[in-house]
């Protein structure tokens, strides 16, 4: 399916926005967080995702990145959500202590049974709304939303209060993952 959204300009900085199914809150776990932090690190090191901002919401992520010289922002998007549905389904799936393990598996489950394109579960909803980020102004509203995701769904009072988000990183404090400071 076509999307208004892509991912035009190879050199671009995009705000790029995923959520699960159903939009299932599977990131209340600090288990299932860690696997989409170490997922984003090794696309770091290893795909050229240059990451400039971040949050981990319960059902939903955001980001502002681009992809390094001769890398594709879009493959490393794919590759990036192929690989934690799949490693997110197993720690679902394999944890004992999930009391909505079932309810979440049966909703994943039958979104892959809709959609060619899976085997058998669907974790990710098929599109990332990326958004080119053409001017400071924009990326700062885009890094300022962010940042507040967390206030807004009241979580933290303070935006850098959040563990799984960029805003810990701009107010120096220690965080879950290293990304590129703008200035």
């Amino acid at each position: 399916m076509s999307r208004t959204y892509k991912f035009a300009n190879p050199e671009g900085i995009y705000f790029i926005t995923f959520a699960t199914v159903s939009w299932v809150d599977v990131f209340t776990r600090k288990d299932y967080k860690d696997i989409l932090i170490d997922s984003l690190q090794y696309c770091q090191k290893e795909k050229g995702f240059i990451l400039y901002g971040y949050v981990i919401m319960t059902n939903h992520v955001h980001f502002i990145a681009r992809a390094k010289d001769g890398n594709n922002l879009s493959d490393i998007i794919r590759d990036f959500k192929k690989f934690t549905s799949k490693q997110l389904v197993m720690a679902i799936d394999s944890n004992r202590q999930e009391s909505r393990k079932e309810w979440m598996l049966s909703i994943f489950r039958k979104a892959g049974k809709q959609n060619s394109n899976n085997k058998e579960y669907q974790f990710w909803q098929q599109h990332n709304h990326p958004i080119e980020l053409y001017s400071n102004a924009v990326i700062d509203q885009k890094m300022d939303y962010i940042h507040n995701n967390p206030v807004v769904e009241g979580v933290v009072s303070m935006p850098e209060d959040y563990l799984y988000s960029s805003a810990r990183n701009y107010a120096g404090l220690d965080n879950m993952l290293e990304i590129e400071l703008m200035n």
